[in-house]
């Protein structure tokens, strides 16, 4: 019946497809017209596309002529024409819309249709990437079709920032990814400003994040580095805006805290028992310290009270020193390497170098380790993922996995999410779970699978949680005498070369979540020839085997994608276990009671949709706990964005604007001053005269602004912790955070206004803006005690720039007068 009325009331997926097709119709039919022409030809298109925009004409009214020329430019320069599929989702993302597409359909490929077009109105586009390595990658090979038709291509990277040019471009070679060559052949490094200055720029969504933090402390104007936000088009958008999306970006400068206190609570924590002293709610990831925990402290500490002798930040130090003992282990959420912490992504299984949770867990966690402890920060800007990706004034993006989380993109972001069909029928078979009675069990099964699967040599991934259980399963296969390659977070380094070769025949590569995203997983390996492509698709091709289901389905979904691209074979399967942490929190015992009745052994599977249906509504449940809250970070996030954007526009003004906008924000508040102060004023700009007085009313305004925005964010942090006690009071925290936030932003204002009028009078001419701090960037995970920081000394983006030559920014000076001194 459901099939029937589907067939009577098409879904909106496949209204939206029906959208599509006369557009591409369009294309195909002139496409002919423009494999006539000459590259010269072609090239000119570009300037005629500009000026048919300039004559009033829109994006989509060149769309089909654009995406053409994008066609013919690819299939000249890369050997590769897009398919019809590839059209499709390039025109989703033009339209400012999610395009899902399968593994091995060419997303890469795909960006290059809407970020042309895009870029021909002379405003920018950003392709969004998950990491430097990528950025590059594809700024070089999807560069030669910009380049090709005129179009200019920057790429930021945390170290250095670059301009693709063919000029500087060495022999093309391949890499062990299949892609030409990452290193510094056709690329030539220039400064940040002028890598957004590009047509088309490639980056990070940190870099771009920062640099739009960074540009709202700078205080110079040719130390700006961004352009106004026009088009971003987002690779893996799944993965940064739904995963990283409870993760502000924060930019602080570090203050002391004592050390002392860390190392004595986390002795003390020691001493306290899980279920007598404290509680571990799994599912919400918290701790709760019982009555008998608390008075446990106060005896060990040599207090009557510790709520009112030593006040708050005593209980916080208690409770984060139990958090950091309960629910972070090593290997798992960290490792510890050269007397450090290392945070590891959950959702990738990467290291994150110089990420730091805040609120002191990441300095409890190197006290319980015994590691020399860091100083805490201050900040002075922050941003969540959402607000600044909805300030772009169109948004789109691409990934195998969205539909699980198209209701979040929908509400959060405004984004429709389209299911692309692939160039070739799926040939992927995806087995039901194997369920075991314990974890052990289930390894000595998935072993014995793998060395049955390697025998016959066909290649296998392996998709594992953690560090710890990667290197468990290697254990098992070296007592099986299996000869594999290990991916985790402790060897990322080679993590492109490895996956790049785990379709080789007989390979098997235990890998965690990073598995590799944006490298194709190709049949016979990375180079294969034919030969070795049709062996190994005749042996099944690539089998992937998951050890665990995440909470999240996008997660497994994405382990799944990694078998059959391009209509190639491919097998795929998961082993559970009743210890698993998904089935510990949400199922096992009556799994277990299950399986002890029907006296299954411990590494006998058994396969079951009831317990496999279970698990998926487990992880539906999960997926709606991190969906509420990311909505709530938003929030109260929302309240800081007005305060945020009000803040940041004022100061351009200060910074960039000409000298009747900077006389109109004077004229606005020195209405309200008093007549004592007003006349001191007035005073000195006689005195001064307009231009050295409007000069330094702009310097003073925007180091007061910057001084009392620091302080407005730490009251709304405090607030934002202390509103939560209102609950008791029947009242809704957000709502008291909103009314508290509204009065203490007016505060400011008047604060603002005041003090530029009583600091003006005192300051000599002469006054010189205080350089932005020395800033360390800081990534938090949530805006509770969980948060996640990154922790990066700021680079010089004039690195390689000799002292006596001129300065890049183009003032004129030498750089050792200038952005050198």
């Amino acid at each position: 019946m459901f099939n029937i009325l589907k067939k009577i009331i098409p879904d909106n997926n496949t209204r939206e497809i029906a959208k599509i097709r006369p557009i591409l119709a369009k294309i195909n039919e002139i496409e002919p017209e423009f494999k006539a022409f000459s590259d010269s030809e072609l090239k000119a298109k570009t300037q005629y596309f500009k000026d048919e925009l300039k004559s009033g004409k829109s994006l989509d009214d060149i769309l089909p002529e654009a995406f053409c020329a994008v066609r013919e430019a690819g299939r000249r320069t890369l050997g590769q024409r897009h398919y019809d599929v590839q059209i499709m989702g390039g025109i989703v993302m033009h339209k400012g819309g999610i395009a899902e597409m399968r593994t091995g359909e060419g997303k890469t490929l795909v960006a290059t249709l809407p970020a042309y077009l895009n870029a021909l109105t002379g405003n920018g586009v950003h392709v969004v990437t998950v990491n430097d390595y990528l950025s590059k990658r594809d700024a070089i090979w999807m560069g030669q079709i910009y380049s090709f038709l005129g179009l200019s291509v920057g790429i930021i990277n945390h170290e250095t920032s670059f301009l693709y040019d063919e000029n500087v471009k060495a022999d093309e070679k391949r890499d062990e990814v299949g892609s030409f060559k990452v290193v510094e052949d056709f690329l030539r490094p220039c400064t940040r400003r002028d890598a957004y200055n590009a047509d088309i720029t490639y980056g990070t969504n940190n870099e771009f994040g920062f640099d739009y933090l960074r540009d709202n402390i700078e205080t110079e104007t040719n130390r700006v580095r961004q352009r106004p936000f026009n088009f971003a088009i987002v690779d893996e958008i799944d993965s940064i805006l739904i995963d990283e999306a409870r993760t502000p970006l924060i930019i602080s400068a570090p203050t002391s805290e004592s050390e002392s206190l860390y190392t004595t609570f986390a002795s003390l924590a020691r001493e306290l028992k899980e279920g007598v002293d404290f509680e571990v709610d799994e599912k919400m990831k918290a701790i709760s310290l019982t009555d008998q925990g608390i008075s446990h402290a106060e005896k060990l500490l040599g207090v009557q009270n510790i709520y009112s002798e030593k006040g708050v930040k005593f209980v916080h130090h208690l409770e984060t020193a139990v958090r950091a003992k309960a629910l972070y282990k090593n290997d798992k959420e960290y490792v510890v390497r050269d007397g450090e912490i290392f945070i590891v992504d959950e959702f990738t299984g990467r290291i994150q170098p110089g990420r730091r949770w805040s609120e002191g867990l990441h300095q409890a966690i190197e006290a319980k380790e015994g590691v020399k402890i860091q100083n805490e920060s201050r900040t002075y800007a922050s941003i969540t993922y959402q607000n600044f990706f909805r300030m772009y004034k169109k948004l789109s993006g691409m990934t195998g996995t969205a539909l699980t989380s198209a209701e979040e993109f929908y509400k959060v972001y405004g984004l429709n999410t389209v299911e692309i069909p692939t160039n070739k029928p799926i040939a992927r078979n995806d087995n039901d779970d194997l369920i075991f009675k314990t974890e052990i069990g289930k390894f000595k099964a998935i072993a014995k699978r793998i060395k049955e699967l390697n025998q016959k040599g066909q290649p296998v991934l392996v998709g594992t949680v953690s560090i710890e259980r990667n290197e468990l399963l290697s254990e098992f296969l070296t007592k099986q005498g299996v000869k594999h390659e290990i991916l985790n977070a402790k060897n990322h380094a080679r993590e492109g070369e490895i996956i790049a070769q785990a379709g080789k025949k007989g390979s098997v590569t235990i890998a965690t979540n990073m598995a590799g995203r944006g490298v194709d997983i190709k049949l016979g390996g990375a180079l294969s020839s034919k030969e070795e492509y049709e062996e190994v698709k005749s042996l099944g091709g690539l089998f992937v085997l998951g050890t665990e289901r995440h909470e999240a389905r996008r997660i497994d979904n994405q382990l799944r994608g990694r078998s059959g691209r391009q209509g190639d074979p491919g097998e795929t399967q998961f082993f559970v276990s009743t210890e698993d942490s998904l089935m510990r929190v949400f199922a096992s015992d009556m799994i277990k009671g299950l399986m002890d009745k029907l006296g299954v052994a411990e590494d006998e599977p058994i396969k079951n949709k009831i317990i496999t249906r279970s698990l998926e509504k487990a992880q539906e449940r999960i997926e709606g706990f991190n969906f509420d809250a990311r909505k709530h970070v938003l929030e109260y996030d929302n309240v800081m964005n007005l305060h945020r954007l009000s803040v940041y526009d004022r100061r351009k003004k200060m910074l960039f604007g000409d000298k009747l906008e900077i006389e109109n924000y004077f004229n606005s508040i020195i209405v309200d001053a008093t007549e004592e102060t007003a006349k001191a004023v007035l005073d000195k700009r006689k005195e001064w005269g307009d231009e050295i007085f409007f000069d330094l009313f702009k310097k003073v305004s925007i180091q007061i602004s910057d001084t009392l925005w620091v302080e407005h964010l730490e009251t709304m942090d405090f607030l934002r912790s202390s509103v939560n006690l209102r609950a008791y009071g029947q009242r809704d925290p957000l709502v008291e955070y909103k009314k508290e936030g509204i009065r203490l932003y007016k505060d400011m204002q008047l604060r603002l206004a005041g003090e530029i009028l009583t600091l003006l009078p005192q300051v000599s001419v002469d006054i010189k803006v205080e350089e932005a701090p020395k800033v360390i960037e800081l990534r938090a995970e949530d805006v509770t005690p969980e948060q996640k920081k990154e922790n990066v000394d700021t680079k010089n983006e004039y690195s390689g720039v000799g002292r006596n030559d001129s300065c890049p920014c183009g003032s004129g000076k030498k750089f050792k007068k200038c952005h050198g001194a």
